[in-house]
């Protein structure tokens, strides 16, 4: 099992314009687990996105985790169903081994939800990568952004930057993600819900 590989993208916009976004956190996870395993992305050829390989985690005993295939897609967030197909056709990688990282309105800011399958929330990165695999069964790790303030629209509110105070708090959340990821890929998805769902 560890040598079939995990295909694990971060969803957010390309460009520093977007960087700082509550959309963006996905690829503020998937650069924390990069720098984790000491790897760096680079330009796949094949897909719009760039890919680190490496080894996550630690098995039980001590071995390395599991191989995975790093990705942060390079178009925008509504079209990051194409390059996430083309990866997971690429590396023979099925959606029960991809697992993507994204924002979740429908969660409070500094909370983690894990699942597998279900609906997209509203969420166009996941409804585009739905499409893409034919399958909506692959993992999410939902990292909370929580709900817009007064009538603010959802659309503008994912666009800004986190407030101050959210942003003392950003570097634990990212962590946190992180840490899920890596449960997820080494002792299973029931396992990280068991820990990441109990702390609320």
């Amino acid at each position: 099992m560890t040598d079939t590989p995990w295909l694990v993208v971060g969803l957010g916009n390309p460009g520093p314009k977007y960087a700082g976004n509550r959309h963006n956190i996905g690829h503020m996870v998937l650069d924390l687990l990069a720098e984790r395993t000491g790897s760096r992305f680079t330009k796949h050829a094949r897909a719009q996105a760039g890919v680190a390989e490496a080894r996550l985690g630690v098995l039980p005993g001590g071995a390395p985790g599991p191989r995975v295939v790093l990705a942060r897609p390079t178009t925008y967030m509504n079209t990051s169903g194409g390059p996430v197909a083309a990866l997971s056709q690429y590396y023979g990688i099925e959606p029960d081994h991809v697992l993507v990282v994204h924002d979740e309105v429908d969660i409070p800011f500094d909370t983690i939800k894990l699942k597998t399958g279900g609906g997209e929330g509203g969420h166009n990165g996941l409804r585009d990568i739905s499409k893409a695999l034919g399958t909506r069964d692959y993992t999410r790790v939902r990292v909370g952004v929580g709900r817009p303030p007064g009538r603010m629209d959802t659309a503008d509110y994912v666009l800004k930057d986190f407030s101050a105070t959210e942003r003392k708090d950003l570097p634990i959340l990212v962590d946190d993600a992180a840490d899920a990821v890596e449960m997820v890929l080494v002792e299973g998805l029931l396992a990280a819900q068991g820990k990441f769902h109990a702390v609320r």
